[in-house]
């Protein structure tokens, strides 16, 4: 079952927009979405950070979906959300357990 993950690390004040524009994206892109989860979350420790993780199938399809002109334009549209640019971890997948 092993996968590829992405996480970006985000810094912003405007977390309902950023949300907003994620949900957005879903609905117009459907099922040409390339990943196959996607979970948004807050930092306790440090207020205004927040942390997206992007599971997909495998390292091609997250750069099949890196590469689409559409995720290129959401990308823009996220970063006028931001404090700062995104940090970006790009993880292969080694073990999954489910407990």
């Amino acid at each position: 079952m092993p996968g590829f993950v992405q996480i970006m690390e985000l810094k912003t004040s405007r977390i309902d927009e950023v949300e907003a524009l994620s949900k957005r994206m879903q609905e117009e892109r459907g099922d040409a979405l390339l990943a196959t989860k996607g979970t948004v979350t807050a930092d306790r420790d440090r207020p205004g950070y927040y942390l997206v993780i992007v599971e997909f199938d495998s390292y091609e399809e997250a750069m099949k979906n890196s590469n689409d002109p559409a995720t290129s334009k959401y990308a823009e549209q996220m970063g006028a959300l931001l404090d700062g640019p995104p940090k970006f971890y790009n993880l292969d997948v080694r073990l999954v357990m489910e407990l």
